[in-house]
């Protein structure tokens, strides 16, 4: 028997519909629903044990997987079977995480996981925008302690008209590219990329998006309310000693402050810190301190927390002693590493990023294969950070979600500014030396510095900037800081990276933790990152003003070539051994494709030595050389042959035609050695296919002179070929002979 089915259609005004359905699948689970627009289906499921683990953070697992299945595909490579989550589903799981977790109760530590799969797949959906309505709708229908539903929408811009979620061709016109996260009454997440446009431009989007959320959060608690709301689980919260909270403010707060006002290093504050909480903790008998647990440290923090904050709302000071809108001081170096393509090193107080990068051909794209999406990058960026970049020595499991995010947001702010007609695949490699806020930024100023010197004809240079927020709603109070520390990004209210160039932001993350925060506030502390961008930029701009003309010496050079579709047999050879021969010969490497469009053969030449690179620019000229009737071409003696001379174009060389001998003079040839021996160099004349013998014909006594007295041989007459041929005409069926027996009728058995 099927179970009843509940549910909920979201109308997204454009004929378009997103509908969310529980009842029917993964019914174990705490809660589940599918999601569906058009073709496209996600189901998503959650569960949380129902004990609580030991811990002071929530270990949340966001979990986005796409199915090649759903798309009728195989998954590539060699075992079939979907592995480790690709880039694209890992951008996927952070920016539902970031929605989710910080609406789960503080005190809330049960083991809690959130699966989300693409089961179906629809070529003008994308998937994404809709996993963090999936997550949060299955969420409502569980019994999880949850503040309220929210969702995700993307939102593009279309010919000056705002689009939410547009479809990937949609996207390819577009001037942006943002995914919102929100609750009916906060904005709490915004990341995305953008065609320079202005702040004031990015906050209406913002509001675009917040509008259609809302509509889908209201779709979330009708489900709920028809499926049957269910009782919140009780757990096991949080201790409160309000007495003890006050004791350890009380004794922590101005110590904290005057610590926080002296503005000193990163490592001299965190000592001092520490040994405050140890002067505290050592009040207590080691009883109390087993009896309280983790209390003493947790208001500690929070006590921490207050301090630091009153100080930059009181004082307008923060932890290094600067003012809410100092830049750190910032230092750049150019071409440090010598054997690079190009490499910068930027630093910016205790942050510090060495970007390399590395010049490929197209063979060098990173291919992307999902289920959702299949194609190729020309230009990207990795982020790396090390243990050692925080003074830390942690276990290395591979790349973390967090150096994909921060990649993936460097990546974004760059891509723009590479220019289309770029021959070269480009690769950027950002490593974080030093960590102390906003490596991520850090990286996008040092990716742009490698960029110019690598001689990659940038646009516009761009640079980014890390800002944090502090308010208090009671005064209404808040201060904006530029260039955020890693501490400040904890304790704020709100922390947002921006980059862009002089005109416009082309890349920003978002994480908003107030509710309610309010537009004018989120475009002043825009407007205030501009004014520090700008100041990054000319720090860039004073170190390197422009890309580099060419190149380095040792860089390889790029050659684009097209040829016609029909010689690119000719060019690859059979087995592909003219290729490989020119490329062995030449020390160069090259790569052809073909143009979907006008199906030409497009040819990269890549090599470090101009030499290298003329000499394939050469073998494809004499590839495609094609001789013209009429036309003297030079030409060199190759072979000698009993009824002519083999020679080859001086101009296309590999190209061979036969002279024949009744060609080399006016007077009768004997023998061709008298007229021309092996190396010869001279000039003959090209007259097409000869229509008697159906190849090409050339002559050396064309272009001579005739001897004086010359007289021309007279045509040879056909008769005896009409000899040979009266036999064979004569053959009728008339001409058999008279005395042979006719043939006897078969037979009938």
């Amino acid at each position: 028997m099927i179970p009843k089915v509940f549910r909920e259609v979201i109308d997204l005004g454009d004929g378009r519909e997103i509908s969310i359905e529980t009842g029917k699948l993964a019914k174990q689970a705490h809660g589940s629903v599918v999601v569906q627009s058009g073709k496209c289906m996600l189901l998503c499921t959650v569960v949380s044990n129902y004990e609580q683990k030991d811990l002071n953070f929530l270990p949340l697992t966001v979990d986005y997987r796409e199915k090649f299945a759903a798309a009728g595909r195989y998954p590539g490579g060699f075992f079939k079977r979907e592995a480790r989550p690709s880039d694209g589903e890992v951008l996927t799981m952070r920016l539902v995480d970031r929605v989710l977790r910080p609406l789960f109760p503080k005190d809330y530590t049960a083991e809690t996981q959130v699966m989300i799969q693409l089961m179906s797949h629809d070529d003008d959906v994308m998937p994404d925008a809709m996993a963090g309505l999936a997550a949060s709708a299955a969420i409502q229908l569980s019994d999880l302690p949850f503040e309220c539903a929210i969702s995700e929408a993307r939102v593009g811009r279309v010919n000056g008209e705002f689009v939410i979620n547009p479809t990937r061709a949609q996207l390819l016109e577009s001037d942006l590219d943002m995914m919102i996260g929100a609750s009916a009454d906060s904005v709490m997440m915004v990341e995305g990329e953008m065609d320079e446009i202005s702040e004031e431009e990015m906050a209406e989007a913002i509001k675009f998006a917040h509008e259609a959320i809302k509509v889908q959060c209201a779709a979330q608690l009708r489900l709920a309310e028809a499926f049957g709301k269910k009782d919140v689980r009780d757990y096991d919260g949080e201790r409160v000693e309000d007495d003890l909270a006050k004791k350890i403010h009380d004794m922590a707060y101005d110590k904290v402050y005057a610590i926080a006002k002296a503005g000193s290093a990163k490592h001299e504050r965190s000592a001092a810190f520490q040994k405050i909480k140890e002067d505290i903790k050592a009040t207590f008998s080691e009883e109390e301190l087993e009896d309280y647990g983790g209390l003493v440290s947790d208001y500690y923090r929070k006590a921490e927390k207050a301090a630091i904050r009153d100080l930059t709302l009181n004082e307008g000071l923060r932890l290094d002693g600067r003012k809410t809108d100092e830049i750190r001081p910032i230092w750049c170096e150019l071409d440090y590493l010598p054997s690079t393509h190009g490499s910068a090193i930027f630093t910016r107080g205790e942050t510090q990023a060495l970007a390399t990068v590395t010049l490929g051909t197209s063979r060098d794209a990173n291919q992307i294969d999902m289920p959702s999406f299949e194609g190729e990058e020309r230009f990207y960026l990795h982020y790396n950070f090390p243990p050692f970049c925080t003074g830390e020595a942690r276990p290395i499991r591979g790349t973390s979600r967090r150096e994909v995010g921060h990649g993936n947001l460097a990546q974004r702010a760059l891509k723009g500014m590479i220019p289309e007609d770029c021959p070269y695949t480009v690769r950027v490699v950002s490593e974080v030396l030093e960590s102390n806020g906003s490596s991520s930024m850090a990286t996008v100023c040092a990716g742009t510095m490698a960029l110019m010197d690598a001689g990659v004809q940038m646009k516009k240079p761009v640079s980014g900037i890390a800002m944090g927020l502090i308010s208090d709603a009671d005064s209404g109070k808040y201060a904006v800081l530029s260039d955020i520390l890693g501490d400040e990004d904890h304790l704020g209210d709100m922390d947002f990276k921006v980059t862009g160039t002089a005109d416009g932001i082309t890349a920003c993350q978002m994480d908003i933790k107030v509710k309610g925060l309010s537009y004018e506030i989120l475009v002043n502390a825009l407007k205030q990152a501009r004014d520090g961008r700008l100041h990054i930029l000319g720090k860039i701009t004073d170190t390197i003003p422009a890309p580099a003309a060419d190149v380095k010496p040792h860089s390889p050079k790029m050659i684009t070539r097209r040829v016609p579709n029909e010689f690119i047999g000719a060019l690859i050879g059979p087995g592909g051994k003219v290729i490989q021969e020119m490329q062995k010969e030449t020390g160069t490497t090259i790569v052809i494709s073909e143009d979907a469009i006008t199906e030409e053969g497009i040819v990269e030449i890549l090599g470090v030595g101009n030499e290298g690179i003329d000499a394939v620019m050469a073998k494809i000229d004499s590839i495609l050389f094609k001789p013209t009737v009429g036309s003297v071409y030079e030409v060199k003696v190759i072979k000698m042959l009993d009824f002519g001379a083999v020679v080859e174009y001086l101009d296309a060389p590999g190209n061979e035609v036969l002279l024949h001998v009744s060609e080399l003079a006016w007077e009768r040839t004997e023998n061709v050695s008298d007229v021309v021996n092996m190396g010869d160099v001279f000039d003959v004349k090209y007259f097409g296919l000869d229509p008697r013998t159906r190849k090409e014909k050339v002559s050396r006594k064309a272009i001579l002179p005739k001897p004086e007295g010359f007289k021309e041989r007279p045509p040879r007459e056909n008769d005896r070929n009409n000899d040979r041929n009266k036999g064979r005409d004569n053959r009728g069926r008339d001409n058999r002979r008279d005395d042979r027996k006719p043939r006897e009728e078969k037979k009938e058995d």
